[in-house]
């Protein structure tokens, strides 16, 4: 303990007299702050000597910190001392970024104002984090582990500042009064159970229901659906002989690596009023024109289809960690199979089942795209608060309002599927051999799985093959004329001198993928560690911490995308404009799919295995990396999949952070659509789908099958 905060001091202190303490113009990592440092490169200990003398709260909190490290002797006195001084410097940093504004700019009064926080402020703060984190280890916390102790004041940390603080923004304004007269709770309950709201008209045929509960029954039918269809794909691929697994495999993941509307204006040029189908059907068999497709039925669709790879990501781990020695015993018991997979199997799949039906809920009652291209008259809650943020007469404090509507939904699904987990153990990895086979299913439950997968496989791919075809055609749906127009527009080339990128997609294709690479890693990277906190460690507040990491994908990302601009427009932390809280938005916004997936992955994971490792002399970083890492293959694979895809293709929440100089390719797609040019749209999201593909493929040769037995060594083999 003594050693980590004394290295935390040191690396605070360099941190203070040589980083640049704010924000340099032309970005820290040109170094230009080097060659010219008082070109806005100036250290705190610079601005604290030039007159800004509310910079000296983290200064004094280092420096407590060493005379803590020097005076005083006794281990757990120190330890206090280590988290009074600590905590003291980060209270005193905090007060410094929130008070001190930019009120004296407009009044050039210098010495009244401060940019946002740049590589010194960062290092400072972090390094009184884990001096206070290293003095909670020292006082017994965390079984003594520094390592445990500074991983969670870590996570705890960044979900204050990348999740909460951007998201008071929006909800408070659910309080805010009519007429901008203050804030106040008059008027909040009114608004809240407000008949728009609410209404179960539609339940009683008389008339329309209300966003919540049209979101509500939407959220339990895909998250139902998407379940049901993830696991029969995961039994397929797991538990059949199916001799077109890998084609079966892309087919189940391809809607997830679509933009969100692309899906949307498919279905509508199929199933629409005026859609291939419904014409065949009204010409050849005399059906009536009907626009079905409008309204839940259409929504409904569009989910299932955008959400079952995510349940199948979740699921097909969780499927393949089942122990076959189980299963062989319950059929040594003369057990058939179908009471096998009933009895033993399934019930050993609830910590994937539970966690895919959150997901699923949680993505679809947070869903943008799909209800706005197919809602009709069926409102929800995303579009309801999309509208009044964008709408022609803005509204916070209904967006708000709906927000914290849409919030109660979610922890109301929290705890659901807590309390159906219960507190029952579905281990099934251990550090025992286990040489058999997973147990075949029966032969109605092989076939029902087979018409569950295999047909929405067939249909998924007849989806991306009127997408493809769609890129090559003139105008689709009207003139069909095969052209490559679309792709040289946007995607081409000049062999002059070298090669010259001189389509207009370019730039936002290779910034896409440059921000989708750095934030997937470290998506994943979050989300698992926060999941090993909460199904390894036992801490103060663990119920609310692993609610609180939902919030930012409860959120419509439109709502997020707003709140992150209101957050970090302007001081202490100012990001508006630059890679970074692209990068940051994406990586919180997405978290939450690796921390379910590796909760429901490290629930089967006997905890013996960090017992075993602790035991044998290695400290808790390092069972995590050589024995709990290693076995979580399906759950990084799924993590790193789904936050590379999002960054491609969100669109609600870029749509308010892009920038000229850091332009995404959804935004692009969408400023396409909105000037009438579809097929340039239609082109480049083929590319992003072939693009996303290839990379899921190298992903999944990358990370490889976790090897559970000795039948997998020689299957991989």
């Amino acid at each position: 303990m003594t050693r980590t905060a004394a290295i935390w001091l040191f690396v605070g202190l360099a941190g203070y007299v040589f980083l640049p303490w704010y924000m340099t113009p032309h970005g820290f990592w040109s170094f230009g702050w080097v060659i010219d440092p008082q070109g806005g490169g100036e250290s705190g200990l610079y601005h604290l000597l030039s007159g800004r003398f509310w910079l000296v709260g983290p200064l004094l909190g280092i420096l407590a910190g060493f005379a803590v490290l020097g005076i005083i002797k006794p281990p757990i006195a120190r330890s206090r001392g280590f988290i009074i001084t600590a905590t003291a410097g980060l209270a005193l940093m905090i007060a410094q970024g929130l008070l001190i504004k930019n009120a004296g700019r407009a009044a050039a009064e210098v010495s009244l104002w401060q940019p946002g926080m740049g590589a010194g402020a960062f290092v400072v703060a972090l390094s009184l984090l884990f001096v206070l984190t290293s003095g909670i280890s020292g006082l017994g916390k965390g079984r003594g582990d520094a390592f445990i102790t500074s991983l969670i004041g870590l996570i705890v940390a960044l979900v204050a500042v990348f999740v909460f603080y951007p998201m008071s923004f929006i909800l408070v304004q659910a309080f805010a009064l009519k007429g901008g007269q203050g804030y106040g709770i008059s008027e909040f309950l009114p608004r809240f159970f407000d008949d728009t709201v609410w209404s179960l008209a539609c339940l009683m045929g008389s008339g329309y229901c209300g966003a919540a509960v049209n979101s509500l029954v939407l959220g339990l039918s895909t998250a139902l659906g998407t379940t049901v269809m993830g696991l029969a794909f995961a039994l397929v691929f797991t538990r059949t002989a199916f001799p077109a697994k890998p084609f079966l495999r892309i087919l189940s993941i391809l809607p997830i690596i679509t933009p969100p509307f692309v899906i949307g204006l498919v279905l509508i040029l199929l199933f629409g009023r005026s859609g291939t189908i419904t014409v065949y059907l009204s010409d050849f068999l005399g059906t009536e024109k009907t626009r079905w497709l409008y309204g839940f039925w259409g929504v409904w669709l569009a989910q299932m289809l955008s959400f079952t790879p995510i349940a199948f990501l979740v699921l097909i781990g969780v499927v393949e960690g089942v122990s076959p020695s189980i299963e062989e015993a319950s059929q040594t018991l003369d057990a058939t199979a179908w009471q096998t997979f009933h009895r033993v199997s399934l019930p050993l799949m609830r910590p994937g089942l539970a966690n895919a039906f959150l997901l699923g809920f949680i993505e679809s009652v947070a869903d943008f795209g799909n209800p706005l291209v197919l809602d009709g008259n069926f409102n929800v809650l995303s579009t309801e608060i999309y509208y009044a943020i964008v709408g022609t007469v803005a509204d916070p404090a209904k967006a708000g309002i709906l927000s914290i509507t849409l919030l109660s939904m979610t922890l109301v699904a929290f705890l659901a599927q807590r309390k159906w987990l219960g507190k029952k153990n579905y281990a099934t990895v251990t550090g025992k051999a286990d040489n058999g086979q997973n147990a075949a299913l029966n032969p109605g439950m092989k076939w029902a799985c087979y018409a569950l997968a295999l047909p929405w496989a067939a249909f998924t791919l007849v989806l991306y093959g009127l997408i493809l075809l769609g890129s090559f055609v003139k105008l689709w749906g009207y003139d069909h004329t095969l052209t490559l127009e679309h792709y040289t527009r946007a995607f081409g080339m000049v062999f002059r001198n070298g090669v010259h990128f001189v389509g207009s997609a370019w730039d936002s294709y290779f910034t896409t993928l440059t921000i989708a690479a750095i934030s997937a890693p470290l998506t994943a990277l979050v989300g698992l560690l926060t999941a090993y906190l909460l199904v390894r460690q036992k801490f103060a507040g663990k119920d609310a911490f692993e609610f609180s990491t939902m919030l930012s994908f409860a959120i419509p990302g439109t709502v997020i995308g707003v709140a992150y601009v209101m957050a970090f427009n302007f001081p202490p932390i100012e990001l508006t404009g630059t890679a970074i809280i692209l990068i940051l938005v994406f990586v919180f916004r997405n978290m939450p799919v690796g921390l379910r997936g590796g909760i429901a992955a490290m629930s089967q994971l006997d905890k013996s295995l960090d017992e075993a490792s602790i035991m044998l002399g290695a400290n808790s970083a390092t069972t995590l990396r050589r024995v709990i890492l290693p076995l979580l293959g399906p759950a990084i694979l799924a993590a790193i999949t789904y936050s590379f895809v999002r960054a491609i293709t969100s669109v609600s929440a870029v749509i308010f952070l892009v920038s000229a100089r850091h332009n995404m390719a959804t935004a692009f797609i969408v400023g396409r659509v909105e000037n009438n040019e579809y097929g340039i749209a239609i082109a480049y999201s083929a590319v992003l789908i072939v693009t996303m593909l290839v990379a899921i493929l190298l992903l999944q040769a990358l990370i490889g099958r976790r090897t559970l037995r000795r039948t997998d060594r020689v299957q991989t083999a």
